[in-house]
């Protein structure tokens, strides 16, 4: 069952890589629908009717760049749990991977209210004296990423001291 688990989520980061990129590309040749979904998701208080081309093309970049972290980070998660699905456990190639997924997880996590506040601005730019905004959201989601971040942290050094006790185990039978 575990294995069938790990193939899944293997499967899953897999089509994460492959999806989430054209549907940048889609929001990047279709702006006026990436406008769309950040005026619904962003809930902020901006003019949006003044809001021009170069302010939508600038938020998608700060955006872009955002979701990269994420896609490395779901590259390196890729990686251990396919290699789980073949009932490859403790290796260091699988505490490594599952590393630098935390690290990714953690400055995604850290980053995510600078990328609010960086679009708030992009936003806001063109609005009129004591009508720019800089707003930072901090939430229950970035300490969820945070903690989730340290656990796989912790598990990546599980692997290395699992993969010791197996080959010591190896050593006596």
């Amino acid at each position: 069952m575990t294995r069938r688990f790990s193939l899944l989520i293997a499967w899953g980061c897999t089509a994460l890589l492959l999806v989430v990129p054209l549907a940048a590309l889609y929001f990047l040749l279709s702006i006026q629908d990436f406008a769309a979904l950040t005026r619904r998701s962003f809930g902020l208080p901006v003019e949006w009717d003044t809001v021009v081309g170069w302010q939508w093309y600038a938020v998608w970049g700060v955006t872009f760049l955002y979701l990269t972290i994420g896609l490395i980070g779901l590259y390196f998660l890729r990686r251990p749990f396919a290699n789980f699905a073949r009932g490859e456990l403790f290796n260091f190639a699988n505490s490594r991977d599952l590393r630098r997924f935390s690290i990714l997880l953690l400055v995604q996590a850290l980053l995510k209210p600078l990328h609010f506040a960086l679009s708030s601005v992009l936003l806001s730019a063109n609005h009129g004296p004591g009508a720019k905004m800089l707003s930072i959201s901090v939430g229950s989601s970035e300490v969820r990423m945070v903690a989730l971040a340290l656990v796989f942290w912790i598990v990546s050094n599980l692997l290395i001291e699992g993969g010791n006790l197996q080959a010591e185990n190896q050593q006596f039978v």
